[in-house]
């Protein structure tokens, strides 16, 4: 250990810059920041999305397309899904809950069903709305659908 190779302990020196302690620390004056303006007075606090007073690019941009607030969001479950829930649960009769259980479908989730893959078995499928291709193959393997209100 010689004296060159000393160094203060980590966190014991005190940060480099003391702002605002007269003009002999180089940081007097206007304290780093600058001359006048909002940045230079207390109790700055800069907007999200603010630009320096340019136009924000959200207000630039602009907007189209209408969302409409009625709009009734399904969740889409296929023919093929409801064979598969039929077969590994040995089901006839497939309800909005059987498909929830078996995780196809959240709790609040209105169902519709789809009419992509084969279905095979014969199922009485009960479910929010179905397509018209949907309740041919269902038909045609000898099911039943039935709408809820």
């Amino acid at each position: 250990m010689k004296l060159n190779n000393l160094t203060p302990a980590a966190g014991s020196r005190g940060r480099e810059k003391r702002i605002g302690r007269g003009e002999g620390s180089g940081h007097g004056g206007t304290s780093t920041r600058g001359h006048k303006g909002a940045q230079a007075r207390s109790g700055y606090s800069r907007k999200t999305g603010f630009e320096g007073g340019q136009m924000p690019i959200q207000r630039r941009l602009p907007k189209f397309g209408f969302t409409n607030p009625n709009r009734v969001e399904y969740k889409a479950i296929n023919v093929d899904v409801l064979e598969l829930i039929a077969t590994e649960n040995n089901l006839s009769v497939i309800t909005l809950d059987a498909i929830r259980e078996a995780g196809y479908a959240g709790r609040n989730d209105l169902v519709k069903i789809l009419g992509n893959g084969t279905l095979t078995k014969a199922v009485e499928v009960t479910a929010n709305a179905f397509s018209k291709s949907a309740i041919a193959k269902i038909e045609a393997a000898g099911g039943k659908a039935n709408t809820l209100k």
